[in-house]
């Protein structure tokens, strides 16, 4: 399908809907609710950001297993998926490359130090999750190295809110479908006037598809977490929660396309969050303390060594916020990161990171501004400065919005330091210790608007990246540390490019119709356009791989006891193929995924066909996704 015949397609049925809403029940507007992932007092229609917020009821009527699936089919977010049901992706905003977004968690960052890979193991269940909140743009001014497309804050019930009501909720649920899938899960909410509490556990397993050998793309994906939510004296709070997840995976042809790539791996996740939080009418205090730990085996056929990854993570966190007055608020922070790594492949290594950082959102009449500023050391990066400005001009139907901002990103222990240890590597990725830090410009202008029951929301972005770190066929002869290389081979070696621009075009089309006191329908669909260019005639990896054009829809259908959903996802890139492994990644493909359900009472039952036409696609070159696969499931809530 052309994207001409394409655009021409979602202009029909945005027209088609716009026509059933002039007949409808009006709706709310955009949403105006307090962006926790902000860091500050404002509100979503005054922040000058391009801004998702994911609620509950939302993703739990479409067809998703974890966290990845719900995000695929959101605005302009690119998930590339190298393997189902959580087992690895990775995710894109605006273009770029994986690792230049944040991951966090109740506002704290979720990022691997070995490697971006692993940013999307979110170590909480999906039933813990209260809503996601996603800020498209540069947010380092706020967070630091790494938010450079923009920031994902995953928010849990337990963190939220502590509501003070006395309660018990139980939820206990399973899921079966074709490869002898099962999926389980169960959690456990207590709460009174001064203690939320919860323990949730999930069990995820299939012997999988066939793959590219005889081997199957099998998982078994298993996590437990507990949090508490406890009111102290004098406004103040204790949050902690503690959790461990395990991932074991076929992961052939995740990182390579070589014929001899049969790879399994196993991440294994511990991670513990303590927060001490101060809330009155005009302050907040909080203090985040946090420890992750990460180990990663990684076996790339019978016949080697396994790389045995053993990584660090240690954060600290304090944030003042002041309320002065309806006009006027102020946030002020510092952070501290430290990062190790133990590891038979990359090495022993460790880095630490120190900040300062403040933000303020002043309105005078009508015009809402919200410049930031973070000042770091790295003992990578050195010394550097992210300002950020950001405004928002509302109207009575329409909001105005644009911002600016600086980004930097150090590379990481993979991109550093991969294969840097071994006596002798035939091919492959090579990590590069001589990489410096990337930085970019970005610009962005952009509307929202509503009008009855529609909602239409538009942004252009340029972003002007200097030294971006991505991995480029290479010539072993050019490698400085080249001592444990085959001579004059080709590998993939992690480079600084000069630079890359990237421009783009988003487009958001929201509308809500109640075709009835009980029944309700609900469109989403949005449009990507992207484009790149780079200073060097060879195209460098993970850039290559972004797609040119995204367009993605949910529809879901709400009745009294019956929800329908249906989700797509159509996206052109640029052609890739491995005639090796016979493996290639089509310039376009169009993938829907649909799902049913019956709630009565405590009990829900769904049947869900994911993939219903049945592509053979690939979103990275070598690592093939599945075909059509049906499931079904039992939710029963006490």
């Amino acid at each position: 399908m052309k994207t001409k015949r394409l655009i021409f397609f979602v202009a029909l049925n945005i027209l088609f809907q716009f026509k059933i809403n002039c007949f409808a029940q009006q709706v709310s507007t955009l949403d105006s609710f307090n962006i926790t992932c902000q860091r500050s007092f404002q509100k979503n229609l005054t922040s000058g950001r391009d801004i998702i917020v994911l609620n509950r009821a939302y993703f739990e009527k479409t067809a998703f297993v974890s966290i990845d699936d719900i995000l695929k089919y959101q605005g302009s977010i690119e998930v590339q998926q190298r393997g189902p049901a959580g087992s690895q992706a990775d995710i894109i905003i605006r273009g770029g490359t994986f690792q230049q977004i944040l991951i966090l968690l109740d506002g704290v960052k979720l990022n691997d130090p070995l490697t971006g890979h692993f940013s999307g193991y979110v170590p909480i269940p999906a039933s813990e999750i209260e809503r996601i909140e996603i800020v498209k743009g540069p947010s380092a001014a706020m967070y630091g190295a790494e938010a450079v497309g923009g920031v994902i804050n995953i928010i849990s019930k337990t963190f939220f809110n502590l509501k003070k009501e006395k309660s018990k909720t139980i939820l206990l649920g399973a899921t079966i479908g074709e490869y002898n899938l099962l999926h389980t899960n169960a959690s456990l909410l207590l709460t009174n006037k001064q203690l939320n509490a919860s323990i949730s556990a999930t069990s995820n397993n299939t012997d999988g598809q066939l793959l590219r050998t005889k081997n199957r793309g099998y998982y078994h994906n298993n996590l437990i977490s507990g949090s508490i939510h406890y009111a102290l004296k004098k406004n103040w709070s204790l949050l902690f929660r503690s959790s461990y997840d395990d991932r074991d995976f076929a992961a052939q042809n995740f990182y390579t396309t070589f014929k001899s790539d049969t790879a399994t791996e196993q991440v294994s996740t511990w991670w513990n969050q303590l927060r001490f939080k101060k809330v009155n009418k005009k302050n907040t205090e909080q203090f985040d303390v946090v420890a992750k730990k990460t180990t990663d085996h990684y076996l790339y056929n019978s016949l080697s060594i396994a790389n045995e990854n053993h990584s660090n993570a240690y954060q600290f966190n304090y944030i003042h916020q002041h309320q002065k007055n309806d006009r006027f608020n102020y946030l002020i922070g510092v952070s501290f990161d430290r990062k190790e790594i133990v590891s038979n492949d990359r090495g022993n290594h460790s880095n630490n990171n120190i900040a300062g950082f403040s933000s303020c959102v002043y309105n005078y009449k009508k015009l809402n501004i919200t410049p930031g500023l973070r000042f770091l050391y790295d003992e990578n990066l050195g010394f550097d400065y992210l300002p950020q400005l950001n405004i928002a001009y509302p109207l009575k139907h329409i909001t105005f919005r644009g911002g600016v901002g600086k980004s930097i990103r150090g590379a990481d222990f993979t991109e550093r330091y991969n294969n840097y240890n071994k006596p002798l590597v035939k091919s492959g990725s090579i990590g590069n210790p001589d990489l410096v830090a990337e930085k970019s410009w970005s610009y962005e202008l952009g509307f929202d608007s509503h009008f009855s029951n529609f909602q239409f929301n538009g942004t252009a972005f340029y972003r002007k990246q200097n030294q971006l770190i991505d991995f480029v066929n290479t010539n072993s002869n050019e490698i400085l540390h080249n001592q444990n290389l085959v001579a004059n081979s080709i590998y993939a070696f992690a480079k600084n490019i000069k630079w890359i621009n990237t421009k783009g075009l988003e487009f958001e089309v929201k509308y809500n119709v109640e075709l009835s006191s009980k029944t309700k329908l609900s469109l989403l669909s949005n449009l990507q356009f992207l484009h790149s260019t780079s200073s060097d005639s060879i195209p460098s990896y993970y850039i290559l791989s972004h797609a040119k054009f995204l367009s993605q829809q949910t529809l879901i259908l709400d009745m009294k006891h019956f929800n329908f959903s249906v989700t797509s996802l159509y996206k052109e890139r640029t052609a890739q193929s491995a005639p090796g492994i016979n493996a290639a990644t089509s310039p376009a493909y169009w993938l829907v995924n649909a799902k049913a359900s019956y709630n009565y009472n405590l009990v829900n039952v769904f049947v869900s066909l994911n993939n219903i036409g049945d592509i053979q696609y690939s979103d990275l070159l070598g690592s093939k996704m599945p075909s059509r696969w049906l499931m079904s499931g039992i939710n029963i809530h006490f």
